[in-house]
Parts: C-alpha cells; structure tokens; sequence
C-alpha cells in the first residue's frame, strides 16, 4: 500500500468532486440502467461541502493523487450510531485497497468516539464490498435526491464489537 488515507481538508474538494464524476458513472454502470443514471449522476457524483470539513471524512491518496473518499457522521438522535458517508474509490485503482483502508479507519476512530452501530445506504454495485467489510443487507430502499428523482440503494448495518 502506498497511499496514506488523512483527514480530509476543504482543499480537497474539487479533487473529491472529481473522483465522483469520473468513477461513479464508471463504477454503477452495470448495476442501475441509464435511465436512473442520467437522472441521480449529477446530484450522487457532486462531494458535499460540509463532510469535507467535519473532521470524520478521509480521502487516500497517492503522489497527490485522491484515490477515494469516505467518512462517517454521527446520528442525530443517538449519539452512539453512525453513518457511512459518501464512499467512493477510483475506479482506475479498484483491488487496491482503497476502500478498505478508508473503511478501516473510519469504524475505528467511529469507535474511539463511542459508536457502536453503523448504517449505510450502500449503492447496489458496492453491497459486496460493505458484505465483506461486516456489513449485514437489510432492505432495498430508495433515496429521495429530488422532485420525482429516486435512487435506489440498500440500506445495511454493521455492530461495532
């Protein structure tokens, strides 16, 4: 492995902003047709301001090259669940590890902060990856992203032992 996953910055974002335009059309093409694609793409491939700087969401990177993104927020009603947010791997570095390291570090600081819970609204494409990272499938779910625009995902859970 030699990339390092940090902390992201608010520096970060158009590079994280890029990685999500490149990867996701890329990355979900064989699990959604295109007509939820042409719809959700350009609201899920956009990075969200306020999770690059709220201290819980990491990006890898490589020779200043982001490689993925990933974090975690806390829920609102109870402080010792959290959720998996906005993860994502360059597609032109899948099998690296990437998605692994950043998961890695985020169920482990999410821990050291009294998390004990975690769910995720996984894409269909990445219910496998969160399967082996403990992850349980527990229903298909849609995601309201707009007026009559849905993306259909997965919700899943994981316990923090």
């Amino acid at each position: 492995m030699s990339f390092i996953v940090r902390p992201s910055v608010r520096a970060d974002l158009p590079a994280v902003d890029a990685l999500l335009a490149r990867s996701y059309p890329k990355l979900l093409k064989a699990d959604y047709p295109p007509s939820v694609l042409v719809t959700a793409l350009p609201i899920i491939s956009r990075a969200r301001p306020e999770l690059i700087g709220c201290g819980t969401y990491y990006v890898a990177e490589e020779e200043g090259q982001i490689l993925g993104a990933g974090g975690w927020t806390r829920d609102r009603m109870r402080a010792d669940k959290g959720h998996i947010r906005h993860v994502v791997s360059d597609d032109r570095a899948l099998r690296r590890g990437v998605g692994r390291a950043i998961l890695y570090l985020v169920i482990e600081t999410a821990r050291q902060s009294g998390v004990v819970e975690f769910v995720c609204a996984s894409t269909r494409t990445a219910v496998p990856f969160y399967a082996a990272m403990g992850f349980e499938r527990e229903a298909d779910m849609d995601i309201p992203l707009g007026p009559g625009i849905h993306f259909p995902a997965v919700r899943m859970r994981r316990f923090l032992a």
